[in-house]
């Protein structure tokens, strides 16, 4: 069925730690025009020092999520399509995974908010530094992308919030576009939201969810193109008679309980909500009301 290309976030953990100065909290203060000048200074810098020894794009990131994104390219190939892996990073922009000469340093960068190595301060800050990030180094955009056939996203909420208008510009071109997961509808591309009711048959951690939905669409969307009618409909069946709702008998926590688990969860992944993380805590079995979950997380993160 021709070019797919599959577009997935980074993940926080990396192959080993970074250098102090590509920390993103080491950057300078200034306009966030500034400050992505400055980080990409400092990329060249590091990638010019480190040339071969740098470790390629398929062996920097670590974790769950990634091994299960790497393995998309294989049930592409079952699906019938030529894939290419391109990996979304709130430090390298938009890169291709392969071929395996493709090189970067290892850094800590995200767009959590409220993680100590965050970017920007702002979803509006985080999707200024996308912009200027792409201009600076990006290889390609989701718009350049959907003109070579249909792309597959797999994206976090935080990575589709900095990433919309690249998704809006993708949508009003009329590329066939799948997005796993985001945070709202974009007009123009077939949106399948993260739905945890899965995550029973479908195995695996929280953090490797959509992309293990993803999997499962291009597996029931098989001989049939992307976001055809004929693999919405497969999808539809399947996953409307699989998922599983959200179970209320809970078990009750204490507030230093709710609190060790929002360190221990945030530390993991970084750059998970608020939102998701409340529903991983209920769909472990466990019990805690909205808006003392709330209090108990801006304590901990010292969210504002």
């Amino acid at each position: 069925m021709g070019q797919l290309s599959l577009v997935v976030t980074c993940t926080d953990r990396k192959v080993e730690r970074p250098d102090a100065a590509l920390c993103a909290r080491n950057l300078p203060e200034g306009s966030v025009k500034q400050r992505s000048g400055n980080w990409q200074e400092r990329l060249r810098s590091a990638t010019a020092r480190g040339g071969h020894s740098l470790p390629s794009l398929r062996e920097l990131y670590r974790g769950d999520h990634w091994a299960r994104s790497r393995r998309l390219v294989a049930a592409a190939s079952d699906a019938g399509y030529q894939a290419q892996l391109w990996v979304a990073s709130a430090g390298l922009g938009l890169q291709p995974v392969e071929p395996e000469a493709q090189r970067a340093p290892v850094y800590a960068a995200t767009f959590s908010t409220r993680h100590a190595d965050a970017v920007a301060t702002s979803t509006a800050e985080n999707a200024q530094w996308w912009g200027h990030l792409q201009e600076g180094t990006g290889q390609v955009t989701l718009q350049e992308l959907g003109q070579r056939g249909p792309v597959l996203m797999v994206l976090s909420e935080v990575y589709a919030s900095a990433m919309e208008e690249e998704l809006l510009a993708l949508g009003k071109q009329g590329s066939e576009a799948l997005l796993i997961g985001g945070v709202r509808e974009v007009p123009g591309v077939h949106r399948v939201r993260s739905d945890a009711g899965l995550s029973h048959a479908l195995g695996g951690t929280l953090t490797s969810l959509n992309a293990r939905m993803a999997a499962s669409w291009l597996e029931h969307s098989r001989d049939h193109a992307l976001t055809s009618p004929e693999a919405q409909k497969a999808w539809n069946a399947w996953s409307t008679a699989t998922t599983k709702p959200v179970q209320y008998n809970r078990e009750p926590m204490s507030d230093d309980d709710v609190i060790a688990f929002i360190g221990r969860e945030t530390a993991k992944v970084p750059d998970i909500s608020r939102t998701r993380l409340l529903r991983a805590l209920r769909d472990s079995g466990r019990a805690c009301e909205q808006s003392r979950f709330a209090s108990l997380y801006k304590r901990t993160t010292g969210e504002r």
